[in-house]
């Protein structure tokens, strides 16, 4: 019984809150750096400071959404604008 309680505790302390946020790029060149935009490790820094202007520790991930990552909340005449358009950053607490 020892071990179980021990195990669901460790179990829970593992799962962390994350959210992912969609951020513009805007093409007007003062949208996202574009290391983060490609995903580049150059880019951590930026998506970093972006997780933590929004109280989360780390930022865990980061790319250009393509167009088949785009839900149904988002018009059909504009999911072909939206490649390269957005990007998402992961962020962990």
């Amino acid at each position: 019984m020892l071990s179980v309680c021990v195990l669901a505790s460790l179990t829970a302390e593992t799962r962390a809150d994350s959210r992912v946020f969609i951020v513009a790029n805007q093409p007007d060149g003062y949208g996202v750096d574009e290391c983060l935009a490609k995903g580049e490790s150059c880019g951590a820094p930026a998506a970093r400071a972006y997780c933590q202007s929004r109280d989360f520790a780390q930022a865990t991930g980061y790319h250009r959404l393509r167009v088949d990552e785009v839900t149904g909340a988002v018009p059909v005449s504009t999911a072909s604008r939206v490649d390269g358009e957005y990007i998402a950053i992961t962020c962990e607490r």
